[in-house]
């Protein structure tokens, strides 16, 4: 059994979002939670929230205990990207890209 959690459009980069769930991909919950909890980045409060919303599915919907559960899969696909203009040198407008992410967290069952 395996819950998930997905966060969409959210205002941080892939590139910088992807560093993070690297690092609590295929660990136990508990210990990811700690990893995420005392890391001092944007993608991590984000990442962290994603996190504890599947932990809650897998406990709310479907019965699994916390303490049994781990990573699975952690990933972030590109969402849109928002396009902006600034002011350049000599008069010219240079684009500034804000990109978005779509950020996917799966907790399942460890098998004993």
């Amino acid at each position: 059994m395996e819950a998930k959690a997905i966060a969409k459009g959210v205002r941080t980069t892939p590139r910088k979002t992807a560093l993070i769930a690297n690092l609590i991909r295929n660990k136990s919950v508990v210990e990811a939670d700690s990893i995420l909890a005392n890391l001092n980045k944007d993608s991590a409060r984000i990442m962290h929230k994603v996190l504890l919303s599947a932990t809650a599915n897998a406990e709310n919907n479907l019965g699994l205990n916390k303490n049994n559960l781990f990573v699975k899969e952690a990933y972030v696909g590109e969402g849109k990207t928002l396009k902006r203009m600034r002011f350049g040198s000599r008069g010219r407008i240079d684009p500034v890209k804000k990109r978005t992410s779509h950020v996917t967290v799966v907790v399942s069952e460890k098998l004993k």
